[in-house]
């Protein structure tokens, strides 16, 4: 099945970065599914550093957009990452740890785009919670961001990009002229995790190649 290979592969990054000497563990977890939420970071150490990172798309115009289809997108994209990072941060408040919660967001959450109603309802919606997350946090040293990526090349954006006329107009928008990799947000993600970006909360970094600078 796709959760057993997903888990898997996983397992199998896990094992590189213990085999270069590091420290990781494998945990699978239905974020959908608020009571197994709540009891693995009740019963894990607190976290110091959260990626919320689970997400999804139905793209297509908002006349053809179903309950069925606004339901997958915000359940996942906003209600998802909003019970996730409460339970991590419950756990955080609890034990008096300070850390660095980071929301994967999206350029779409700063601009429009056409075929994008559900999705850019959830990115900018995830904004607003990311803001208000910095804000009552702040007092238990807990800071709040988003990461903004433009289209980055995945399993999920794959069948998009084999649509050449698509592609065409993405790097039309994209100014440094192609499409991003998983690797371009690694800086992003060590930074808002550090004492680096220790001043930082409540904002977004935006990592777009240029898509929102006109």
């Amino acid at each position: 099945t796709l959760a057993a290979r997903t888990a898997s592969e996983i397992e199998q990054a896990a094992q590189a970065i213990r085999e270069a000497g590091h420290q990781a563990q494998v945990a699978v977890l239905d974020v959908s599914d608020f009571a197994a939420v709540a009891a693995f970071f009740a019963g894990q150490d607190p976290f110091n550093v959260l990626v919320n990172n689970a997400g999804t798309n139905r793209p297509k115009p908002m006349w053809d957009v179903t309950e069925a289809d606004y339901d997958a997108v915000i359940d996942l994209n906003l209600k998802s990452a909003f019970f996730v990072a409460q339970a991590c941060a419950r756990r955080m408040i609890e034990t008096g740890t300070q850390g660095s919660l980071i929301h994967m967001g999206s350029q779409m959450g700063h601009v429009g785009g056409p075929n994008r109603s559900l999705y850019c309802a959830s990115k900018w919606a995830l904004e607003g919670m990311n803001k208000s997350f910095a804000l009552d946090l702040a007092p238990h040293g807990i800071r709040s961001n988003t990461i903004a990526p433009t289209f980055i090349e995945t399993p999920m954006t794959a069948p998009m990009f084999a649509d050449a006329a698509f592609k065409s107009t993405v790097l039309a928008k994209i100014k440094l002229g192609r499409i991003g990799k998983v690797e371009d947000l690694m800086g992003a993600v060590l930074f808002l995790a550090t004492d680096a970006s220790a001043l930082m909360t409540g904002t977004s970094l935006v990592v777009d190649g240029g898509w929102t600078a006109d």
